[in-house]
């Protein structure tokens, strides 16, 4: 029998109560702050990665400072993965740098015999979110995506193809619908958020490296 379970079976109500409010708040996924990113043994004091964050091979895992997962979220680091300066990744988001889906049907019942880079048919592909991007609740980034800086991606969206930077992508598969330039544009109107704005912006962009970004994430990776 669960502790929860005698607690409710056992105990007055009012104690019952306070004792079972307890119990549910230890398992409660809460905010933690800080984050040693192992590629390069940097503090990152101001990230905030949920409890409730599912990291697979984290030492292929790397985060800027200021970055913020939310709860229930899979950050997959089997390709690579970096998450750039002061982006936000949403609840239920899964950003995936691999994927079995062809692997499983070649190997059948001697899939778990074969090393991960070893496997014919297991796709294993970078994903780079650029710096103060923003992903939506739910949503999934595949294998071999680049986000570029500044790109909004709308809750639920499946991402397949490359973003470029300040791009608003939604759908699935999801497509470019707008800019967040042409959005932020009515805020910029305060000089201190243009100056704001401007700051990160110029302390390093990647516009023009981001340029060339490919259309298509690549046909092996629709279904990770």
């Amino acid at each position: 029998m669960g502790l929860e379970r005698v607690v409710t079976r056992f105990l007055p109500q009012g104690l019952r109560t306070r004792l079972t409010g307890w119990l549910r708040g230890r398992h409660s996924p809460r905010m933690v702050w800080g984050y040693t990113d192992p590629t390069t043994g940097q503090w990152r004091s101001r990230t905030r990665i949920s409890s409730s964050t599912f990291l697979y091979h984290p030492e292929r895992i790397s985060l800027d400072d200021n970055v913020f997962v939310w709860h229930y979220t899979i950050l997959d680091g089997t390709g690579g993965l970096r998450i750039g300066e002061g982006s936000q990744i949403g609840a239920w988001v899964g950003l995936f740098t691999h994927s079995s889906h062809i692997a499983i049907r070649l190997y059948g019942s001697h899939y778990s015999d074969v090393p991960e880079d070893a496997k014919q048919g297991y796709t294993i592909r970078p994903v780079e979110i650029g710096r103060y991007v923003f992903v939506g609740a739910g949503a999934k980034i595949l294998p071999g995506v680049t986000i570029g800086d500044g790109s909004l991606v709308g809750a639920g969206s499946l991402v397949r193809a490359s973003v470029p930077p300040f791009s608003i992508v939604e759908g699935n598969p999801a497509t470019v619908v707008g800019s967040t330039e042409t959005l932020d544009r009515r805020y910029l109107r305060d000089p201190q958020l243009r100056s704001w704005y401007d700051e990160w912006r110029e302390a390093g962009s990647s516009d023009a490296e981001d340029s060339d970004l490919p259309s298509e994430a690549g046909s092996d990776t629709r279904h990770a």
